[in-house]
């Protein structure tokens, strides 16, 4: 019942908390920033899933938790990278419309990207006997139908959107919380027997996320707070989304173990980031130096 009913709801909550804060216009930017969004999508949709891809290859992942990292590198950004940008001073803007375009796009990279892992790296030899049109139905239903009809909602009715969202995201926030720390006991013993397997790669897929996003932003010469908007973005991910693909469209606990880990590793660095960034200020005299040149 929780698998099947209560994350699928919950997880549609957050979506649609999410899709509050985004409007239509909010794509405008692949117009007016051409070069920040597309090496924002880069980072995103690329260069973590090559990430994850390598720490597999170096780890030697069992397949189940292989699977699983690469179900986690290939959600969209998370419900609270937004809110972190903002709090370290970055680009927030180019967060919400690389959210929005990660989120829309992920009814059919997601889908994509796990099948693709189920073929190469869990062992399975076709694609006949994969999910492929339960997953893509499945993804699109609980996670990018919600955020649309939340934009409508928001362009509709901008002032009460606002309003309502100011009430759905500590909801979402909780339920995401929830989410995850649901999952932690339910796996504790996984978790605990694996914790040398699964801990050192989410640590390694997170911190090489963050350098290759901080790489493009650098040779891409965007400006500080696009690049640590950027940054955030290709770091944290959405492990609730993660989790529901695992325990719910493909029956796998194992596969949702490093969802679990990264959600928490993810969150740590993240809050890490955030606090050099405003120490960094407060040295500068309140200029935000975000990242190294």
């Amino acid at each position: 019942m929780i698998t099947e009913i209560l994350l699928p709801l919950a997880l549609a909550f957050i979506m649609f908390a999410m899709g509050l804060t985004l409007r239509p216009g909010d794509f405008a930017l692949v117009f007016t920033r051409p070069k920040a969004m597309a090496l924002g999508l880069l980072a995103q949709m690329v260069g973590l899933p090559a990430v994850a891809v390598a720490v597999i290859w170096l780890f030697r992942l069992p397949p189940d938790f292989a699977v699983g990292l690469l179900i986690l590198a290939a959600c969209p950004g998370g419900i609270t990278s937004n809110l972190l940008t903002h709090l370290a001073g970055g680009a927030t803007a180019l967060a919400v419309s690389l959210t929005a375009i990660t989120s829309v796009a992920g009814a059919v990279s997601v889908p994509f990207l796990v099948n693709l892992a189920l073929v190469q790296v869990g062992g399975q030899g076709g694609t006949t006997d994969l999910p492929v049109a339960r997953m893509t139905i499945g993804v699109f239903a609980i996670a990018t139908l919600p955020l649309i009809v939340a934009m409508i909602v928001n362009a509709k009715a901008p002032q009460g959107a606002a309003r309502l969202e100011k009430l759905a995201r500590p909801v979402a926030t909780a339920l995401f919380a929830l989410i995850v720390a649901g999952a932690f006991v339910s796996q504790w013993r996984v978790m605990w027997e694996h914790a040398a397997d699964v801990l050192p790669p989410a640590l390694a897929v997170n911190a090489g996320a963050l350098a290759v996003a901080w790489g493009i932003g650098r040779l891409g010469r965007l400006e500080r707070r696009e690049r640590l908007a950027v940054i955030l973005e290709a770091g944290l991910q959405n492990g609730a989304l993660g989790i529901f693909i695992a325990a719910t469209l493909l029956a796998s606990p194992a596969m949702m173990v490093p969802s679990i880990v990264y959600a928490l590793v993810m969150n740590v660095t993240a809050l890490a980031i955030i606090a050099w960034v405003r120490i960094g200020r407060k040295e500068k005299g309140g200029v935000s130096p975000a990242f190294p040149e």
